[in-house]
């Protein structure tokens, strides 16, 4: 992993905890053996880059330009008004017409922000609410795990980490510049006391966030029995593609013979749709298949998580990261994957318990 040295003081350092730290082997790494990252050895906070965003910067000279970016959006916008036979976003009734969702960052900040005076100030609204739906969709995991632990640090990381996904356009931004800021101020602020909300910091999107009564929830919209049958489909049109190929869609990789099935597209939830087949829509191969990756990916998480807490000094980042991936899932997800309240209970009391030891040790 690429590490970036923010600055930000570890308050573990030079503690009891810090100096034993440095002695004991890290489990991630002997779960992960062919990584050969290695955990941060001094006492500043590593915020480190993910793969999505370590691929971005790799490909960022043969991204489109803004304009093209533009262009783009403003033929897509088109073709959902002419889809939906509508003349613009919101109708008559002030209710939307058509959904951004499917919009990437990149192309709802070219509407939000009207580059190329290609846009009207009804789809300038529309692509400011999907914009700032998803800084708090970002946020709604670390919320609802700071309510179970009191740990208001995980928000504040959730936000930075959002506000890093941002395009080179976006960046640009002074609003961007000084909201990354207080964010960072939050983050140092949560470092000292982490069971308090940071309050008084200048334009911190945190805050606004929080006194809007935020709960983390992230209740999906879509029935599941919809999702079911959007998955159903989905899985029907690798069958065809591989039949027109001359193939069979398998499902297990150990087959030597058919196409495989490519399930790294399909989301959570549509996973567990397919893994708990409640309206009967799936064979026992398909439902193995989407329980085994569903394990694979929650097991990609926890492991991540688990790298956490050596590279940043914080044994709590574990339980942290078992939390906010609970919390991320809908309820059809944790049936799926077996993560009952006990198991997010257990967590809980492992991140209590943590805390009250490194309390101790910290003045060692």
């Amino acid at each position: 992993m690429t590490s970036v040295n923010t600055g930000l003081t570890n308050p573990y350092a030079g503690s009891a905890y810090a100096r034993a730290a440095a002695t004991q082997p890290s489990l991630a790494n002997a779960l992960a053996s062919n990584d050969d990252s290695s955990p941060a050895s001094n006492a500043a906070t590593n915020l480190t880059l993910s793969d999505a965003a370590k691929a971005q910067l790799a490909n960022a000279s043969a991204l489109p330009d803004f304009t093209t970016v533009s262009a783009a959006a403003r033929t897509t916008l088109d073709g959902f008004y002419a889809d939906a036979k509508v003349t613009g976003p919101i109708g008559d009734d002030g209710k939307t017409t058509v959904d951004f969702a499917s919009l990437d960052r990149r192309s709802l900040f070219a509407i939000a922000s009207n580059n190329g005076g290609k846009f009207t100030p009804d789809e300038q609204k529309v692509a400011s609410t999907e914009l700032t739906s998803r800084f708090n969709n970002a946020l709604a995991p670390a919320t609802s795990t700071a309510q179970l632990t009191g740990d208001f640090s995980g928000i504040y990381k959730a936000a930075l980490t959002y506000l890093d996904g941002a395009s080179g356009e976006e960046k640009a931004t002074t609003s961007w510049a000084a909201q990354r800021a207080a964010v960072v101020s939050g983050v140092q602020a949560t470092q000292q006391d982490p069971t308090k909300a940071p309050s008084g910091i200048a334009n911190d999107p945190v805050a606004i966030y929080l006194a809007q009564g935020s709960s983390g929830s992230t209740t999906p919209t879509q029935s599941f029995s919809s999702v079911a049958k959007d998955a159903r489909a989905a899985l029907d049109t690798q069958a065809k593609a591989a039949t027109a190929n001359g193939k069979e869609l398998v499902f297990d990789t150990g087959r030597k013979t058919g196409q495989l099935a490519d399930l790294s597209a399909i989301d959570n939830r549509s996973l567990s749709a397919i893994s708990l087949n409640q309206d009967g829509l799936f064979s026992g191969q398909e439902t193995f298949a989407a329980k085994q990756e569903l394990n694979s990916r929650n097991r990609a998480s926890i492991l991540e998580a688990l790298k956490q807490s050596p590279s940043s000094g914080d044994p709590t980042q574990l339980s942290l990261g078992i939390l906010n991936t609970y919390s991320a899932m809908s309820d059809e997800e944790r049936q799926a994957s077996n993560w009952t309240p006990a198991f997010r209970d257990n967590a809980v009391q492992s991140y209590k318990t943590t805390t009250s030891l490194l309390s101790m040790l910290k003045n060692a």
